[in-house]
C-alpha cells in the first residue's frame, strides 16, 4: 500500500506511545489527586506542558491541552470572542477549515457576531490591504489559517498579525497543517492564539493544544474543575499529553526536511502536469506547504479517481478528510473561483516524512493510468 494522505492523519510515532504507556498503566492516577501517584501524574503533565512550550517558543502557562485541533480552534474563536468586553465583529476567510467556519457560524447565529470575510485570489491568498480596510478598533478577533489543508497555500500570517497588533485586535491562526513543516514560534507578540492537532505529526488522535497569550482573556467552553488554568475543565489525559509533547519533540528540522520534501513534491507536480491530460495545480505555485500537491483534472470526478487509485492500493484524498464523505464540492476551490464541476475533480496528494521517491513514481504512473481509464467511460 502507498499512503499519501498525511494531511488527513499521520501514523502514530512508536516513541510517543512508548512515552505515554506508563500513564495508561502504572502511573494512571488523576493528576489532581494529592497522593504520591497523583503527584507523579501531575509532574508528567507539567513536564509535557513545559516541553511543548519550549518547542513552540511559548510560556508553559500559555499551553492549553485539548482533545483535538477542532477543539483548540473552537476554544480560540468562541473563547476569545465571548470574553471580549466590546465589539461583535470577527474577520476571517472563506477558505478556512470547517472547524473554523462552523464556529464562526455558531457565533453569528447564537451570539450576534458579524463575520467580515476576506476575499481570496485565484491562489487562495488573502489581501493584507483588504484587511486594513475591514479592521476597526471594535473588531473582536481576526482568525486566519497558516496553511490551507486542501491546497497547501500559505497565508501571509505574520503580516496579518502585525496589522492586527497595530489596533490591539487579537489574532488567531489555525496552524494545524503547519506543525512539523513550518516554524511554530509563538514568540511573535502579534499572535494571540495558535491551534495545533497532534495526529498531524505523529501523536495519537484525540490530542491537540491551543497556545494562548497570557494577556488574552478566554471564556472556557467546558466548565467544571478549572483544569488547564481554568480554560478547559475535565480530568487531563496525561498519557496523551505526554505523547503529544514527545511526538512534537521528535519532528525533524523544519527547514532541512521542508527543503527535502518540497523537492519531491515539485518533481511529482511537474510529472503530473506533464503526463496527466487536463490536470492543473491548485493553490499557490511556490508559497505552499512543502508536502501538499493538489490538482483539478478536467472531466474527471475526484471521488471516482480516488476509488480507482484505492483499487490500486494507493491512498490519497479529494481534499479535507473532514468533509470528503459529503458530495458537495470544495468550498475552498469555489472561493478561489472554480466552478462546481471543476471543484469536484479535485484531488490532494500529501507526503509524509517517510514518503519515498519510489512511491511517488508509482503514484504518478498510476494516476496517469487511472485518468486514462476513467476518460474512456466519459
Amino acid at each position: 500500500m502507498i499512503y499519501l494522505d498525511f494531511a488527513a492523519t499521520s501514523p502514530v510515532n512508536v516513541e510517543a506511545i512508548r512515552a505515554a504507556t506508563p500513564y495508561l498503566t502504572t502511573d494512571f492516577a488523576n493528576p489532581s489527586s494529592t497522593h504520591s501517584s497523583g503527584r507523579r501524574a501531575k509532574a508528567a503533565l507539567n513536564d509535557a506542558r513545559e516541553r511543548v512550550a519550549k518547542l513552540t517558543s511559548a510560556h508553559s502557562s500559555e499551553v492549553i491541552f485539548t482533545a483535538s485541533g477542532t477543539e483548540a480552534i473552537n476554544l480560540a474563536l468562541s473563547g476569545i470572542s465571548l470574553a471580549q468586553p466590546a465589539g461583535r465583529r470577527i474577520i476571517s476567510s472563506p477558505t478556512e477549515h470547517q472547524a473554523s467556519l462552523a464556529a464562526l457560524n455558531f457565533l453569528h447565529q447564537f451570539h450576534g457576531f458579524q463575520i467580515d470575510w476576506l476575499e481570496v485570489d485565484k491562489f487562495g491568498v488573502v489581501s493584507p490591504d483588504q484587511l486594513e480596510t475591514l479592521l476597526r478598533a471594535d473588531t473582536t478577533l481576526v482568525s486566519l489559517m497558516c496553511v490551507n489543508n486542501e491546497t497547501g497555500t500559505i497565508q501571509p500570517v505574520n503580516e496579518v498579525a502585525s496589522i492586527c497588533a497595530s489596533l490591539n485586535v487579537p489574532f488567531h491562526t489555525d496552524a494545524v497543517q503547519a506543525a512539523g513543516w513550518m516554524s511554530l514560534g509563538f514568540n511573535n507578540p502579534a499572535i494571540s492564539a495558535l491551534s495545533l492537532s497532534g495526529h498531524k505529526f505523529g501523536a495519537p488522535k484525540g490530542t491537540g493544544a491551543l497556545l494562548l497569550s497570557r494577556d488574552i482573556a478566554c471564556e472556557p467552553l467546558i466548565h467544571g474543575g478549572n483544569q488547564e488554568s481554568g480554560n478547559r475543565s475535565g480530568t487531563e489525559n496525561v498519557a496523551w499529553c505526554v505523547a503529544f509533547a514527545e511526538a512534537l519533540s521528535l519532528l525533524p528540522d523544519v527547514e532541512q526536511e521542508g527543503s527535502r520534501i518540497s523537492k519531491m513534491r515539485d518533481w511529482f507536480t511537474t510529472t503530473v502536469l506533464a503526463d496527466v491530460p487536463g490536470s492543473s495545480l491548485t493553490g499557490h505555485a511556490t508559497d505552499r506547504h512543502p508536502a501538499i500537491a493538489s490538482f483539478v483534472i478536467e472531466g474527471i470526478h475526484g471521488a471516482s479517481l480516488l476509488s480507482e487509485l484505492d483499487r490500486m492500493n494507493i491512498q490519497i484524498s479529494s481534499g479535507s478528510a473532514c468533509s470528503s464523505e459529503h458530495e458537495e464540492s470544495s468550498h475552498v476551490l469555489k472561493a478561489m473561483g472554480y466552478d462546481d464541476n471543476t471543484a469536484q475533480s479535485a484531488i490532494r496528494i500529501s507526503l509524509g516524512h517517510t514518503t519515498s521517491m519510489d512511491e511517488l513514481e508509482a503514484t504518478a504512473a498510476a494516476l496517469q493510468r487511472a485518468v486514462t481509464d476513467l476518460s474512456l467511460y466519459r
